[in-house]
């Protein structure tokens, strides 16, 4: 049985709303200490409800809870300021990231380091940061916090291909790679440890291993925003 909560001032951010009966919300939130959870907003739809404009995606909440079970009640919405909403391109990479968060991590499943992960990518997205390094190092921690995490090769030499069970295998010297594989260069390796995210081949070489990693963790599931970016970016 899931045991009774009181909480008064969770750092949160809302990854989806939707209506709830007749006037209230439900929300999934993603919090620092708590994972993801469900809330209701009650009254949350009704005309000069004070809680209708807090509570909006992408942007840092405040918020408090109270109850038991699988949806828990809002007492407390608050905007912890500062970060503009991302605009054009930046947007659908944060729904993105909300719908990858929505789809792997479970319900009351605390994971600091990927609310962290999450923080830091949407305030780049909302300076106007270039779109691939935000994305690509969301992605490994993310996965990484989640067990889907690669050992990375301390003396890399030559190219390495990923595979789901194995990671990170060195291919034989002359060997070619199979269509579709992921395939990663020492050099992208290097720089994925020493987080620098200049070189167009790293950006792409990790792009097809995190896309591998995450099909895999969906287990055959669609990304709906995926397909999105897919259109908008390439």
């Amino acid at each position: 049985m899931t045991r009774r909560q009181r909480v008064e001032a969770e750092p949160a951010y809302v990854l989806h709303a939707r209506p709830w009966r007749e006037t209230s919300l439900l929300l999934e939130v993603l919090t620092l200490e708590h994972g993801r959870l469900a809330l209701a907003a009650k009254g949350a739809r009704r005309p000069g409800s004070q809680l209708r404009p807090v509570l909006l995606t992408f942007q840092p909440l405040v918020l408090g809870w109270r109850g038991a079970g699988e949806v828990r009640t809002l007492t407390r919405a608050e905007w912890a300021g500062g970060v503009p909403l991302p605009r054009g391109r930046a947007l659908w990479c944060g729904y993105y990231l909300n719908e990858l968060v929505l789809r792997l991590l479970a319900r009351e499943d605390p994971h600091r380091e990927v609310f962290l992960a999450y923080d830091t990518a949407v305030r780049a997205l909302a300076r106007g940061e270039a779109l691939s390094p935000v994305l690509r190092r969301f992605e490994l921690a993310f996965l990484a916090a989640l067990g889907y995490g690669l050992d990375w090769p301390q003396a890399a030499a030559g190219r390495y291909r990923f595979e789901p069970r194995a990671g990170l295998v060195l291919l034989a010297e002359g060997e070619t790679a199979r269509s579709g594989e992921a395939i990663l260069s020492a050099e992208t390796l290097e720089d994925v440890r020493a987080g620098r995210w200049s070189r167009p081949e790293t950006l792409a070489e990790v792009r097809a291993l995190t896309r591998r990693l995450i099909d895999h963790a969906l287990d055959g599931q669609e990304l709906q925003a995926r397909r999105m970016l897919r259109e908008l970016l390439e």
